[in-house]
């Protein structure tokens, strides 16, 4: 497994999922039923009363999958994929049982930390897609990557 340095990313580098993850009816339930107990996710005819018109994931549940489906992406980061905050987080549209979600990647910035020479942080967005293509969760992220250090390169 080869992991990416700092150095080894630059925006507009694209990273595709390698897995999917299908959605079960009895996981988006028991998610629901922990996490975020709300009707729509728990029952069918509550959800086709509501504005989902059927039974939704929890959009903290897609956000569950994705970071799954990142972790067995062929994006490496070396140290991990280590969140340091969240610009954007978007549910464009609902997750259905039965789904099968994917992912990919775009590097949208990179820049070395001021502060710790050792690391730097990256802006990743990230899209989730169903079966069909469609784009069911966008996120932004700000991701601390480490640096590769050599005698060469320290101050």
């Amino acid at each position: 497994m080869t992991f990416l340095y700092l150095e080894d990313l630059e925006p507009g580098q694209r990273f595709s999922g390698t897995t999917r993850i299908r959605i079960e009816e009895s996981r988006v339930k028991s998610f629901a039923s922990e996490f975020d107990p709300q009707p729509f996710h728990l029952d069918e005819a509550e959800a086709a009363a509501s504005i989902f018109r059927g039974l939704a994931a929890s959009g903290w549940h897609t956000a569950a999958v994705t970071m799954r489906l990142l972790v067995n992406s062929e994006f490496k980061p070396a140290g991990g994929i280590v969140g340091a905050g969240i610009d954007e987080l978007r549910w464009p549209r609902p997750v259905r049982p039965g789904d099968e979600l994917r992912v990919e990647s775009e590097v949208v910035a990179v820049r070395p930390s001021q502060s710790r020479p050792e690391q730097g942080l990256v802006k990743v967005r990230t899209s989730t897609f169903n079966q069909d293509g469609e784009v069911v969760q966008t996120s932004v992220s700000n991701l601390v990557v480490l640096r590769r250090t050599t005698a060469a390169n320290k101050p």
